[in-house]
């Protein structure tokens, strides 16, 4: 690597979590810093910080040291105002990166406050909430959207150096640094000379940024492909919005150089701000919320160790009712079951405790419980929780593991510690009320939501492309039906795969050209959502712990289901299921009529006949996981009479079970082969 090259460092890039802007997939701009041998990189993308964690650990598999920022969006009123039209109301960009972790923290309250305070038509922070917040902070002047360089170019010279000042005075001289732009653009001409000027007056160091969009000089075609997407414009529309160079990408330190003659310390100096910051993020760390135990249990004799072992106690007498009875009602063979079932809790207890889930199982059984006594539907459980013994008599699950022959190692391991994870569903129409539950229970800010991302596929960015180069429908829906089925496919493997799609690129200049821009653009972020039942509670406000946005009106994570888990935050999952809505309005019609009135679906004998005769006869259209054409073909065949060749069932319809199916039946038809 050359040596020259460890001495620049990158401080303005945006990823594809620049949404619909930024053109860099996080593997592919790591591999060409370390093409030219770049040591260090920052991130700086717009409003969030949703890339981070991808970020660092792409960074760290390049061997490049990662320094995590952000291009916020700032307005100098302030930002709960939404009063358009105001010379004040205009928001400008500022540049952001977190020396240490006081940094990285005060950095993700100012871009949560940005998202869940200050949203008006983008996330925007103020003046205020940067002061509030600056330690372990470094600014930047930003691009030619920054506040000085825009009042700069409006010919306000003074207010430029005013607010020069007040940003000096958030940050502190040694923290706030002039950046210089050179594209080719002529605003940035004429503030170089300009901001050089502010720099010696202040005494404050430059640095020389090229505000990377996308990887390489000639990404800049898909990139404006990508910005086409954004705004639903076509490449060949005069007025769309369209950047004014193609000079965007990860250059060279000698480009740079090359660039910014005029202030060759810009160079060296971005080498010294990467030196600044050292930030180091607590994977590993625990941040569970603490159960508070009943205000009737004596704490001082009573820790939660104690308080969720005399729960399964009692929970047992509730489960093995049989087995608990009066001694001289019982026989030997009841004892021997009371001594598993007693050795059995006391082993999986032991192993929850070993591992530091105590609190876990006591937060569940909680919600659980309060979920039972609303008359909200729960699902029985299932998943390897249901194979944990004190699952089932603390009322988490329904499915007695013992009776099943379930494995409790399955869903808690102590030889691989990784955090147990209950599949607990509700009914879809009162999902939210234990959610409501939660976040009563241990904080508003300590509750949140988890961020999904959804990317762009195959088949999606051939259409996309398409149709800003405005390509027929019929003919991009035609090329991208090319694309096999297969999931996950990426556009180079759908060309390997398909000889009608890779002819068809060779054959046709536009599907080609629609193709290679698609190669560069697939796999890159799309759009944000919600994940459908993901919910993180943690022992402290989150804003503390992860940054974090709004949707819909809900707390969110910015980070997904894997990095938030990472960072040592409790996942919930609260999955709303459509089937148990159905069974509790079942259950309400049969009790209404007479002779019914104590009707439930659980006492139900899981020896029912006319129950095995509806599934051989594959009446099943409703019955969850049961009712797809493939699934009921299948219970015509197997003659079910047991509730375990049901379990057999919808284990074996499953992708690599699947070639099984027929190996089964015989065997069940004839037991000797």
């Amino acid at each position: 690597m050359a040596t020259k090259d460890k001495d620049f460092v990158h401080l303005h890039v945006h990823s594809d979590f620049s949404l619909l802007d930024g053109c860099c997939r996080m593997d592919r701009l790591m591999g060409r810093a370390q093409e030219l041998g770049q040591s260090a990189m920052a991130l700086t993308d717009h409003g969030n910080l949703f890339g981070t964690i991808s970020f660092i650990k792409q960074a760290e598999k390049h061997g490049i040291k990662p320094i995590v920022g952000c291009e916020g969006y700032m307005v100098t009123d302030h930002k709960n105002d939404e009063k358009p039209g105001r010379e004040n109301h205009k928001s400008y960009h500022i540049g952001m990166l977190a020396k240490n972790y006081e940094g990285y923290q005060n950095l993700s309250k100012v871009v949560s406050d940005a998202h869940v305070d200050g949203f008006y038509y983008r996330p925007r922070t103020d003046l205020e909430t940067l002061a509030e917040h600056s330690k372990g902070l470094i600014g930047f002047t930003g691009c030619m959207q920054g506040w000085v360089p825009q009042l700069i170019l409006r010919g306000k010279e003074d207010e430029a150096e005013k607010a020069m000042g007040q940003m000096i005075d958030i940050f502190g001289k040694e923290n706030y640094f002039v950046e210089l732009h050179n594209h080719g653009i002529e605003e940035q001409a004429q503030l170089v000379p300009v901001l050089l000027k502010f720099a010696k007056k202040f005494d404050l160091k430059v640095i020389a940024s090229n505000d990377v969009h996308y990887v390489k000089e000639e990404d800049w075609a898909p990139h404006d492909a990508l910005l086409c997407i954004q705004t639903g414009s076509k490449i060949d529309d005069e007025n769309r919005m369209r950047y004014d160079a193609k000079q965007f990408y990860l250059k060279s330190r000698e480009q740079m150089e090359e660039l910014f003659r005029e202030a060759p310390e810009s160079i060296t100096n971005t080498f010294a701000v990467a030196e600044m910051c050292e930030l180091k993020l607590p994977f590993g760390e625990n941040h569970y919320p603490v159960f508070t135990l009943p205000p009737e249990i004596n704490t001082k004799e009573v820790d939660n160790v104690k308080y969720l072992k005399l729960l399964c106690i009692e929970g047992l007498k509730g489960r093995y009712e049989k087995e608990y009875l009066a001694e001289e009602l019982r026989g030997e063979d009841t004892d021997e079951k009371v001594r598993e079932l007693s050795e059995r809790v006391d082993y999986e207890l032991s192993v929850i405790t070993k591992t530091g889930f105590n609190d876990y199982f006591l937060i569940v059984a909680d919600f659980m419980g309060w979920a039972r006594e609303q008359d909200i539907p729960v699902g029985p459980g299932r998943g390897s929780g249901a194979g944990c013994l004190v699952a089932y008599v603390l009322g988490i699950t329904d499915i007695d593991p013992l009776r099943f022959g379930l494995l409790f190692e399955r869903f808690l391991n102590p030889e691989r510690v990784s955090p147990p994870d209950f599949d607990i569903d509700f009914c879809m129409r009162r999902r939210a009320e234990v959610i409501e539950y939660v976040r009563e229970k241990y904080g508003r800010d300590c509750v949140a939501n988890i961020i999904t991302f959804g990317t762009f596929g195959a088949k999606m960015v051939v259409r996309d492309v398409a149709r800003v180069r405005d390509v027929p429908y019929a003919e991009a829906d035609k090329l991208a039906k090319m694309v096999p089925d297969d999931l996950n496919i990426s556009l180079e493997q759908a060309l390997e795969k398909s000889p009608e799609f890779r002819q068809e690129c060779e054959t046709n200049p536009i599907a080609k050209q629609i193709i290679e821009t698609g190669k560069v653009i697939e796999g890159m972020v799309r759009n944000v959502g919600t994940h459908a039942a993901g919910v993180i509670i943690a022992d402290r406000p989150l804003r503390e712990l992860v940054p974090l946005t709004s949707q819909d009106g809900v707390l969110t994570t910015q980070f997904p289901k894997d990095p938030v888990e990472d960072l040592g935050l409790l996942k919930m999952d609260f999955l709303g299921l459509k089937t148990l809505t159905v069974i509790a309005a079942a259950e309400k019609h049969i009790r209404e009529k007479e002779g019914f009135e104590k009707f439930r679906v659980a006492d139900v004998s899981l020896e029912d006949k006319k129950t095995f005769e509806i599934l051989n006869e594959a009446r099943t259209i409703g019955v969850f996981q049961l009712e797809s054409d493939g699934m009921r073909r299948l219970c015509r065949q197997m003659n079910i009479s047991n509730v375990d060749e049901i379990i057999a069932l919808i284990a074996l319809y499953r992708p690599g079970p699947m070639e099984w199916i027929p190996d089964y039946i015989k065997g069940k038809e004839d037991p000797s082969t």
